[in-house]
């Protein structure tokens, strides 16, 4: 165990938590943007006439395909649409909270009149940036989102500059950056008291909500009723493994089809924080495991998730399934009874097998790419738990669990640029 920790380092890491695993409702991306159309629309006073866009390519990437939540409509127009008649940027990721059937037709007669434009953002370093400028009579607004989902670093109303926060390459630093490793994420989800950390159940229960109301519709490619069916139970049978699955990818299904229900995210992400808790949560569940020892795992598969994606990025060409994953092995592992050691053997076994898997944007086929993480991530698990591990002389794994992470960071948020470019390319070159 690491040096204990003082009371302003648990806060701050409590505090680090807390404003990296929120509810929302709908894919992050295009909810970002419709946060910024929405802001800016605020600062306008009044329903823009005209909308102009401008994206990263990881926005853009990840906003073209998915489902927007009560619109039964795909993509950014609707949702920028939206941003603007009855989005509220005080409701952060839910910022579509208000959505209904006649907002809908409106924001469908705002896309008729042309009224949206839609761009890529050239010149820029930021993965995460999305810029906004509404205009209605003689009057403007700009916002400008960027490091974050929410986070505004830019907001201007008819040439007066309201707020300047832009910093080239800059993640999301709004408050002191907590220095983690992965021996302090550990004993920090092992010896927390647990009055301080018991909140971390809300994402059991948003998320588990969200699979089950997945089973009673039809979204996405329905791979959660898929993975109920009779076939499924003929090949697998009735286990913990085939619950974990079907409720893992259901809640993707939901989400990625548009389902106007929250999920609790993690780092930015629905997907993320759908497949660090429910894993975790149906096997306890199925164990028979304790609320504490059910807290700690969630805390734990949480919070390394976070420190993983403090040096790999908000968005990657690294499909967040990978770090997700890696999150709730090391809850499985916990809750199997694993040692320290076996917790760092299980994230090695991970990082060994799904390093590489792209991420080609958000959108309902996102639930077959959950559903391979989440394989993965029993199977290094129970490997783990067998002290089976992949070792320092096999590819990109090092003794150091640390650097471990860090290469698998390094690839995914450098070594696979060209990759990220080449997608998008193929992506936008679609007819």
């Amino acid at each position: 165990m690491s040096e204990p920790f003082t009371l302003t380092e648990r806060n701050q890491i409590i505090r680090l938590i807390q404003r990296e695993v929120v509810p929302a409702i709908g894919c992050t991306e295009p909810v970002a943007v419709a946060l910024c159309v929405a802001r800016a629309t605020e600062l306008l006073e009044c329903k823009p006439e005209h909308i102009d866009v401008m994206l990263s390519g990881n926005i853009l990437k990840n906003a073209m395909g998915v489902g927007i939540p009560g619109t039964g409509m795909i993509g950014l127009p609707i949702a920028i649409a939206l941003g603007a008649l009855v989005g509220k940027s005080e409701y952060q990721l839910e910022v579509l909270r208000d959505c209904t059937p006649e907002a809908v037709e409106l924001g469908k007669a705002f896309i008729a009149g042309k009224r949206i434009c839609i761009g890529l953002k050239e010149g820029i370093c930021d993965k995460l940036y999305v810029e906004v400028l509404c205009q209605a009579e003689r009057h403007e607004a700009r916002a400008i989102i960027a490091g974050g989902h929410t986070r505004f670093v830019y907001l201007e109303h008819d040439g007066e500059v309201l707020m300047d926060k832009r910093e080239p390459c800059q993640e999301e630093t709004e408050e002191e950056d907590v220095k983690l490793s992965f021996q302090r994420v550990y004993d920090f989800a092992m010896t927390a008291p647990l009055e301080e950390i018991d909140f971390i159940l809300e994402s059991a229960r948003l998320n588990k909500q969200a699979a089950e109301f997945s089973f009673k519709g039809d979204y996405g490619h329905g791979l959660g009723h898929i993975l109920q069916g009779s076939l499924e139970k003929e090949l697998m049978g009735s286990s913990i493994f085939s619950k974990i699955l079907a409720y893992t990818s259901g809640a993707c299904d939901a989400r990625m089809g548009g389902a106007m229900i929250p999920v609790m995210s993690n780092s930015g992400s629905g997907n993320q924080g759908i497949s660090c808790t429910n894993p975790v949560l149906i096997y306890a569940e199925e164990t028979g495991k304790s609320r504490e020892e059910l807290i700690r795992a969630l805390m734990l598969s949480h919070l390394t998730v976070i420190y993983i994606k403090q040096s790999l990025g908000r968005l990657s060409a690294l499909c967040g399934c990978v770090v997700a994953s890696t999150g709730s092995s090391c809850g499985i592992t916990y809750l199997m009874g694993g040692t320290y050691q076996q917790i760092t053997f299980a994230v090695k076994n991970m990082i060994a097998n799904l390093t590489g898997m792209i991420c080609d944007g958000a959108k309902p086929s996102c639930a077959l790419k959950v559903t391979t993480g989440v394989s993965t991530a029993v199977l290094s698990a129970v490997m783990a738990m067998e002290n089976r591990c992949v070792t320092s002389l096999e590819g990109i794994i090092d003794e150091d669990i640390d650097t471990s992470i860090r290469n698998l960071t390094e690839i995914g948020a450098q070594g696979m640029n060209e990759t990220d470019r080449l997608v998008l390319q193929i992506m936008t070159s679609k007819r």
